[in-house]
């Protein structure tokens, strides 16, 4: 009796410190970070599309941009005999918007783009959650099962961007694999403990623009409370996935971005936990575009990572672009361009 009753205060102590982490180990949201929105301030949002809506299979209406396609020369990669679509994955807390000049330049090679808001962020309501993890790579399918109809014979390519890119991956590797015929990841994120995640405190790259690389300066983890739920979902408790457990750093009245993210969220918004593992399982071409001067990546590192498992993905630096370049940067652009119309 006395061990039980030992053995039930250490649990009561352990449950009593989880709970205090729950409730009071959050962080104050970091100031808006300027530098991440000069990238973007050459490019023309002028001829930003209209949303548009599909109904994923809980019935949410999720929205989405459409580009048409520029003509192209009969008989090339993208010409109407050779139809081209692209779905677009954008970052954390930004929206199809952010992914605005890649759509162009990809539809300017006769590529038929869609730009997603994926579930809670852009114009998708409520911010910041879903109701589980493997929710986007549901609504992805169900959006390229929506919109497939639309271009019969077309080839279609999943396009993903820094934590659009992870999930690319994490469709890729998954289940939902043979949904595209091509993959492009771009400054994918893998793992906060992978090698190619820049760690916080880290000087800032050769070449790159942003004052800081410090993860911190852009993201504030709840430290406390993502320990405690990791914990408790380690254990079978999922009662607090949908608390709050990381805030970005953003304009607390955007309507545009997300200011928080919940647990369940965080973890949908990435490869599974084995990410190794989604690197092996990937079903068709992909490819992997870094920028050489990325703030938050560690550009030399995804050659070795992905390599030792599939070495027939192909992995390009981009000299002297920043992690926003890739979205932004006309070099850059080029680059994404070219891989998405490879044969």
């Amino acid at each position: 009796m006395r061990i039980l009753r030992i053995l039930l205060i250490v649990l009561a102590v352990l449950m009593a410190a989880l709970g205090l982490l729950i409730g009071l180990g959050t962080a104050k949201a970091p100031p808006p970070l300027a530098a991440l929105a000069s990238p973007f301030r050459g490019v023309d949002f002028s001829d930003l599309p209209p949303l548009k809506h599909y109904s994923a299979r809980d019935g949410a209406s999720l929205a989405y941009r459409e580009y048409s396609p520029a003509a192209a020369t009969p008989g090339s990669a993208a010409s109407p005999a050779y139809p081209r679509a692209a779905v677009l994955l954008h970052g954390s807390s930004a929206s199809s918007m952010s992914l605005h000049a890649l759509a162009k330049e990809l539809a300017a090679g006769g590529v038929t783009v869609y730009a997603l808001d994926l579930r809670g962020h852009g114009d998708n309501r409520p911010h910041g959650d879903v109701q589980y993890i493997g929710q986007f790579d549901d609504d992805v399918a169900d959006f390229v099962r929506f919109a497939r109809p639309q271009l019969p014979g077309a080839r279609w390519t999943l396009v993903g961007f820094s934590a659009g890119g992870g999930l690319a991956l994490r469709i890729d590797g998954g289940p939902d694999g043979n949904e595209f015929d091509r993959y492009l990841l771009l400054a994918p994120y893998l793992n906060f403990r992978a090698p190619t995640q820049r760690q916080p405190g880290s000087k800032p790259p050769p070449g790159s623009s942003a004052a800081k690389s410090n993860l911190q300066s852009f993201v504030a983890p709840y430290t406390g409370r993502l320990f405690a739920v990791y914990a408790l979902d380690s254990i079978g408790i999922h009662w607090f996935d949908g608390l709050p457990v990381m805030a970005f750093a953003v304009p607390a009245d955007s309507q545009s971005f997300t200011q928080t993210y919940t647990m369940r969220l965080l973890l949908a918004f990435s490869p599974r936990p084995d990410y190794l593992a989604d690197i092996r399982n990937i079903h068709k071409p992909t490819a992997v575009i870094v920028g050489g001067a990325d703030e938050f990546s560690i550009p030399e590192q995804f050659a070795p990572v992905i390599h030792s498992q599939r070495p027939d993905v192909q992995v390009t630096i981009v000299p002297g672009m920043g992690h926003l370049d890739l979205i932004t940067n006309p070099v850059a652009l080029a680059a994404a361009r070219a891989a998405v119309l490879k044969e």
